[in-house]
């Protein structure tokens, strides 16, 4: 029977693994954070102890470098990814991607991964080579589309770090926020200024995961997190004011599930 060991052993101490224990693939990397408020450390009221990437340097020994800025939408991806390799390059060992709220919030159209066009191409379908009539698609670029900024933004990160982990997160679910009159949120049971409930916005980042060849943590899912159901709301920060974003509660559940979750994926 294998000795009892503390989690900070179980995830940090390579002798562990002589007993029996499986070290943490992402113990003691140095991982990139893209994003909005809930991973802005300027974002971060009083009563906020930690935010999830901060539980996960104290657990996992991982060092954090956090490019998120509140208010932020998927068109900013490239700018923050462009800052991450300018100042960190080679050192990453991977980049979290959690973005999308803000860009249901302001009505962003979804929009569509491809345009589809017609052209000729030559290839030997099992005997000589022909020239055939056929469809192909192209990925759209264009910033005036959800998954149009999608495709922008993994393309950047893919060629700024080729052969680096990148691992998507969806949105949470989203409940009444008001933080002045200018900025007065509804919750998702309500459809955006363009007529798209927020689902669509979680899958798509969900289909990015096929499109681009990313991993998805599926967060809206996994975490448990639902201010929608009043019951919650200790995971959240204000329930009078700000059902939007999650509380120290919130934030450590979040790095709980992400600890987990990532034992899935490898980082060099």
């Amino acid at each position: 029977m294998a000795p009892e060991a503390s989690c900070q052993t179980v995830l940090n101490d390579n002798t562990a693994v002589k007993s029996g224990y499986v070290r943490h693939p992402w113990a003691g990397k140095r991982v990139g954070y893209i994003g909005d408020s809930i991973t802005d450390p300027k974002n971060n009221s009083n009563d906020i102890r930690q935010k999830y990437w901060a539980y996960l340097q104290q657990w996992l020994g991982i060092t954090p470098y956090v490019y998120g800025i509140s208010g932020r939408q998927w068109d900013d991806v490239p700018r923050q990814a462009e800052k991450l390799s300018k100042e960190h390059g080679n050192e990453v060992d991977a980049v979290v991607v959690f973005m999308g709220t803000n860009d249901f919030n302001a009505g962003v159209p979804v929009g569509e991964w491809y345009v589809e066009t017609e052209d000729t191409v030559t290839a030997a379908v099992h005997g000589k080579k022909q020239v055939y009539k056929r469809k192909k698609r192209t990925p759209v670029m264009t910033g005036d589309t959800f998954k149009g900024r999608i495709n922008i933004g993994i393309s950047k990160l893919k060629t700024l770090f080729p052969d680096k982990q990148i691992v998507l997160l969806t949105p949470l679910h989203r409940a009444y926020a008001t933080f002045g009159d200018t900025n007065i949120q509804p919750d998702e049971s309500w459809q955006n200024i363009c007529g798209e409930y927020f689902d669509a916005y979680v899958e798509a980042v969900k289909e990015a995961g096929n499109v681009w060849g990313v991993p998805v943590i599926d967060l809206n899912s996994v975490s448990g997190l639902n201010p929608m159901v009043e019951a919650q709301l200790p995971y959240f920060h204000d329930k009078a004011t700000d059902r939007l974003h999650p509380s120290t509660e919130g934030q450590e559940r979040m790095a709980a599930t992400l600890m987990y979750q990532l034992l899935a994926l490898p980082v060099k």
